[in-house]
C-alpha cells in the first residue's frame, strides 16, 4: 500500500511540475512575441544616408 501511496504523491507532483513549466514557456514566448515588431518579409538591408 505504501509504494502505491509514493507512485501517487510522485505523479501528483510531476503533472504539477509539468504544468508549472507550460506555464513559464508560454509566458516566455508571449513576451518575446510582443517586443518583436515585424520588419517585413526577406532580407533587411540597413539604410544608409550618404
Amino acid at each position: 500500500m505504501l509504494i502505491y501511496m509514493l507512485a501517487t504523491a510522485m505523479t501528483v507532483a510531476m503533472l504539477i511540475a509539468t504544468v508549472f513549466g507550460l506555464h513559464q514557456e508560454a509566458q516566455r514566448i508571449r513576451v518575446k512575441a510582443t517586443t518583436k515588431r515585424f520588419e517585413g518579409f526577406g532580407p533587411h538591408k540597413p539604410y544608409r544616408h550618404y
